[in-house]
């Protein structure tokens, strides 16, 4: 008997840096054969710039981001293949722009300009089927991002991260755009445990296919 439920096209993995977004989906693509969508930090023309002079380049960086997203949503949709997206448009306007300019870093007119586009542009893209949060304390997360060793990352300081959590908490709380998988990854460490990454796997399957 076939499968009841259309094939999703678009999964997407949201959480913290740090929190092991890219681990889970390499793991998950392979496993389900689904492609992946990575951010391109290594292209990226602004973030060495916005690192040493955060004011100056947020605005800059965060239209980047927009655009870079947006691009690959309508590839997904045109598209014919399942998808699992390594960070997610929401993430930029609900989490990073909001801090930077909490934080000083983005002007108000910045930031409304920005997350009026933002609105814009998400009327015209469809939700991903299913959104799963990696959700990480504090502790976690540094431990993680300590063991990858980017550059860049090293100045990342711990008030920054705990904002970051909070707005996370909050977007998380209020999402209603499609189905959400919330993981805990100060209990479940999927990349070295594959009893861990199991249960990830038979709740995805319970999400998008009904398999209980």
């Amino acid at each position: 008997m076939a499968k009841s439920k259309s094939k999703p096209k678009h999964i997407a993995i949201a959480g913290n840096i740090g929190a092991g977004k890219t681990t889970l989906t390499e793991m998950l693509s392979k496993h389900y054969k689904w492609i992946p969508n990575f951010e391109d930090v290594d292209h990226n023309p602004y973030l060495m710039d916005f690192y040493e002079d955060m004011p100056r380049w947020s605005f800059n960086l965060q239209i980047y981001f927009l655009n870079s997203r947006l691009k690959q949503l309508i590839e997904i949709q045109t598209g014919t293949e399942t998808v699992i997206q390594d960070r997610t448009i929401y993430e930029d306007a609900n989490i990073f722009a909001p801090n930077l300019h909490e934080m000083g870093l983005m002007s108000k007119r910045d930031f409304d300009n920005y997350y009026q586009f933002f609105t814009t542009l998400k009327s015209m893209v469809n939700p991903p089927d299913l959104m799963i949060y990696l959700n990480a304390s504090v502790p976690t997360l540094v431990g993680q991002i300590q063991k990858r060793g980017r550059e860049y990352e090293e100045n990342i300081r711990l008030d920054y991260l705990k904002r970051l959590n909070e707005y996370y908490n909050k977007w998380i709380a209020g999402y209603k755009e499609g189905k959400l998988l919330i993981i805990d990854v100060d209990k479940n460490n999927f990349a070295d445990n594959s009893e861990d990454f199991g249960k990830i796997i038979s709740k995805i399957d319970s999400q998008l296919y009904g398999l209980f």
